[in-house]
């Protein structure tokens, strides 16, 4: 499977870029980021100064510590966003293992759930599976990423047929699910909503 690596020949850097988009939410200073990918300090602040030049990543001085976020207003944000839901988690999971989950047309994480945010309201879809699936397998994927994240997942599965006659009859359900942002994670975006 591709993964960033297979882009960006730094090791230390694509950690570095997979553990800030995999969780955009908090601000991480140096050691603590050291602890997490667990790499050497000096390459891991070479590559924070990189990031920051690049303008990827922010940076603040706080006390003694260098605290680092990502910039959500970074040009290629959504597009490196949408690399490491696909190559990391439950992105990385699903297609590893999409042969097993069955023949699926359309995985859909919506951008909430990429990037973490609560949702609005309840009942609010996270993942939109369309395809021929088999439901055990992926039922245990996605358990084991409920386990890592500590919250319930809420994901709708629907055959192709299903999915083409709510489209073509505009059910609401249907399209508050496609109306929302979204990660394609299998599948092409234009196939799903077009």
């Amino acid at each position: 499977m591709s993964d960033l690596s297979d882009i960006i020949t730094s090791k230390v850097r694509v950690k570095i870029i997979e553990y800030f988009l995999s969780d955009i939410s908090d601000m991480h200073h140096v050691r603590g980021i050291v602890r997490e990918i667990k790499e050497e300090i000096n390459a891991v602040r070479r590559e924070l100064d990189r990031l920051e030049k690049a303008g990827l990543l922010k940076k603040e001085p706080r006390g003694n510590r260098l605290y680092y976020w990502i910039r959500n207003d970074y040009l290629l944000y959504g597009d490196l966003l949408a690399i490491v839901a696909k190559s990391t988690g439950l992105g990385k999971e699903i297609l590893d293992n999409h042969k097993k989950i069955g023949k699926v047309s359309y995985i859909m994480f919506s951008g909430r759930f990429v990037r973490r945010m609560k949702r609005r309201k309840d009942g609010e879809v996270d993942i939109l599976i369309v395809g021929d699936v088999v439901l055990p397998e992926l039922a245990a994927l996605v358990r084991k990423e409920e386990s890592k994240r500590n919250h319930e997942i809420n994901y709708t599965v629907m055959s192709r047929e299903e999915f083409d006659f709510r489209k073509k009859r505009r059910d609401p359900f249907l399209l508050g699910i496609l109306s929302g942002s979204r990660v394609m994670i299998l599948g092409d975006e234009e196939g799903l909503v077009g």
